[in-house]
């Protein structure tokens, strides 16, 4: 038997997807499975305790999702609480542990050394799991498993990644409390693809992912959503990294929700890329029930927006705001200051930019996370140590360390650059603000200002209270009314 482990316990709660759709496909291949979910767990070391003095299983799998909630100056770290989490497991079972999810998928040889967990699964899970289950049972023959980390020799090995052309997924979501999710999360998500050819030079998503569009059958992503809103879960977010590349697939999925009558069943958001997008595509996506749209703009100066790899401009995004706004969606922008380059003029050109659109919501994170062989840090390694760049902040003491929260904030901003972007932007109450140096922590009850979800405890209320919708928007929500 393979026992799945949640062990994400971000707030407010994020259903895990990924092993809804492991456990399925494990499922099908004809492996008995079950689904240990630590959120919901008041005591999560006793849930885990209690179930293995219970049930011994085979193999043992742990999702891990985020390395780090990605915020400076935050930059809170959860990845000694997997290694916690993999010693606890180990006082209770001989069975091996397989490490899986995008944070692990980041840094997948480092992660197994960290942890001492067996093996790790770096990529798609579904037919690595089934693969890895009939090895542990058969020949032993870890090779052949697509994208398994394992050690050979004592020396870290990895069979390059899982990411398959096709993707096929089960589609009936029946393994994780998904209502549960809904009523504490306020949304639950829906991937169509996975994988994103962009050329972004600071995002992790084409090393996590891959770098082409792995689509899914758009009829097999509408019966997935109608399976759900038949359970009364009617608002989601499309977790693709951009839903609109490519555009004709994006535009095949509406029409498969179209088909079924599922636009005026369900409200879903998205994240997008300001290019390719059209008034025909806005308006499909309203038809199919689409409410809400977080666009990646990043930037309104020339100069940032080049050095982030982007080819949209700001005319760009204001027709992004028009031909939503013509179909009665909600636009959400996000920007990211402080890459290179950035200084205290271009920020205020691309603030100032903002405050003209007629965008609904604008969030403004401050600082680029860093990671291993993204382009941005390819650069930066080529000028030299980045113990010696101003530029480089961390939530940390001693060498650098790209596993450990580690971001790059333009040094020409400032020591206090938020304080000061704060005042630029002033009571426009669109714009979620960046957190201060001193301003770490959960976010005050009070605030529906901050653009860090983790722990946001206006949010946590307000989906208690009943709100559901993209974070982003219920927060806009809670302060226009």
């Amino acid at each position: 038997m393979l026992l799945l482990i949640n062990s994400n316990r971000m707030q407010p709660p994020i259903a895990p997807i990924a092993l809804d759709y492991l456990a399925g496909a494990v499922q099908k291949a004809g492996f008995e499975v079950e689904i240990l979910d630590l959120a919901p767990q008041e005591d999560p070391a006793r849930a885990l305790e209690a179930y293995l003095r219970k049930v011994q299983p085979r193999l043992i799998g742990i999702s891990f999702r985020n390395v780090d909630d990605c915020f400076w100056p935050s930059g809170e770290w959860f990845v000694p609480e997997l290694t916690t989490l993999v010693s606890t497991v180990r006082q209770f079972t001989d069975a091996p542990v397989v490490l899986g999810g995008v944070g692990y998928s980041i840094f997948p040889k480092r992660l197994l050394k960290w942890t001492g967990a067996d093996f790790g699964i770096y990529g798609d899970g579904e037919e690595a799991l089934v693969r890895l289950l009939q090895e542990i049972e058969g020949g032993h023959r870890w090779e052949t498993v697509p994208g398994l980390v394992y050690r050979v020799d004592g020396k870290v090995v990895c069979n390059g990644p899982a990411w398959p052309s096709s993707i096929q997924i089960p589609t009936d979501r029946a393994f994780v409390d998904n209502e549960w999710y809904f009523r504490h999360g306020g949304q639950i998500g829906v991937e169509s693809k996975r994988g994103c050819p962009r050329g972004c030079r600071y995002c992790v998503d084409p090393l996590a992912k891959g770098r082409q569009s792995r689509l899914r059958d758009p009829n097999e992503v509408a019966e997935e959503v109608e399976g759900l809103v038949r359970r009364g879960i009617d608002v989601l977010h499309f977790c693709d990294s951009e839903l609109n590349i490519p555009p004709d697939h994006a535009e095949a999925v509406c029409e498969a929700l179209i088909r079924r009558g599922l636009g005026e069943r369900v409200r879903w958001y998205a994240y997008l890329a300001v290019k390719p997008f059209s008034a025909s595509l806005a308006a499909q996506m309203r038809r199919a029930g689409c409410v809400g749209i977080n666009f990646t703009a990043d930037a309104a100066h020339p100069h940032l927006l080049h050095a982030y790899g982007h080819t949209h401009t700001v005319e760009d995004m204001r027709r992004c705001v028009e031909w939503c706004h013509a179909q009665g969606i909600t636009v959400m922008f996000d920007l990211l200051l402080g890459g290179p380059g950035e200084t205290p003029e271009t920020v205020e050109y691309t603030l100032r930019t903002f405050r003209e659109l007629e965008q609904d919501c604008t969030g403004v994170a401050l600082g680029i996370r860093l990671y291993p062989e993204i382009p941005l840090m390819r650069a930066l390694q080529e000028q030299g140590a980045l113990e010696e760049n101003p530029s480089i902040r961390c939530c940390y003491t001693g060498p650098i360390d790209l596993l450990r929260p580690t971001f790059y904030l333009s040094a020409a901003l400032g020591d206090r650059p938020a304080r000061w972007i704060r005042e630029i932007i002033g009571e426009d109450s669109r714009f979620f603000l960046p957190q201060d140096e001193e301003e770490t922590g959960p976010v005050d009850s009070s605030s529906t200002y901050d653009h860090n979800y983790n722990r946001h405890q206006a949010l946590i209320e307000a989906i208690a209270a009943g709100a559901r919708g993209a974070y982003w928007d219920i927060l806009r929500r809670l302060r226009t009314p």
